[in-house]
């Protein structure tokens, strides 16, 4: 029996990006489907839908009408599809009408730090499920803490990370690297650093843009 193929696949995505909290689980469902067959070791990297916001955020409904001209009307039938999507995949996403936007540097900032302590996809999902399922603000420095915490990793320590520059500046510069790279929606997959599957791809896509690139890989 041949041994499985090892594959990275950086993903950059956003906390606050529901396709990106979908476009995972969807990935997930697909390394599944390929068990035995790939090994697949994951990273994550920064982007920011709304980076210019201050701390308390905006709401929702008017980031979206300002920045995509969607009608309440467009709005709702639109967060309907995307909780019915993450249902599907067994996500708990809730839209509120007093729903807010944040900014995610110091998310971002703390997941960077976490990807030092083998814990980043655990400490993500936590962030997605905090922000989509509970409402928080995840650009409060306690709510940050709280989730960190609550996947294991050390609270004084991830305090100390929030409050050290080279984080922030990590996530600066990974942001423009990414942009640099043409990367301009979100989630985006990079299959060994040179295969980019963009979008929330369903998993039987994923499926057959990863073979396709095995193939290429052992041509």
């Amino acid at each position: 029996m041949s041994q499985p193929v090892s594959i990275t696949i950086d993903i950059i995505s956003d906390i606050v990006c529901p396709w990106c909290h979908i476009g995972f689980a969807q990935l997930t469902r697909a390394l599944g489907m390929l068990e035995g067959q790939i090994e697949a070791g994951v990273r994550w990297h920064p982007f920011q839908l709304a980076p210019g916001l201050p701390p308390e955020g905006q709401l929702m409904s008017d980031y979206v009408r300002e920045r995509y001209g969607a009608t309440p009307e467009q709005s709702r039938g639109n967060r309907s599809r995307i909780q019915d999507a993450g249902a599907a995949l067994g996500l708990d996403i809730r839209f509120r009408d007093d729903g807010r936007i944040y900014n995610t540097l110091k998310g971002h900032q703390l997941l960077s730090w976490a990807g030092e302590q083998g814990q980043q996809t655990a400490l993500k999902l936590a962030l997605f499920d905090a922000y989509f399922r509970d409402g928080l603000n995840i650009s409060d420095e306690g709510v940050l803490l709280d989730v960190a915490q609550s996947v294991g990793l050390d609270r004084a320590a991830a305090q100390s990370a929030l409050s050290e520059p080279r984080y922030a500046e990590q996530v600066r510069a990974e942001t423009e690297y990414w942009l640099d790279q043409n990367v301009t929606g979100v989630p985006a997959f990079i299959i060994n650093g040179k295969y980019m599957i963009p979008g929330a791809q369903d998993a039987e896509t994923l499926v057959r843009y990863i073979g396709r690139v095995l193939e290429k890989e052992a041509a």
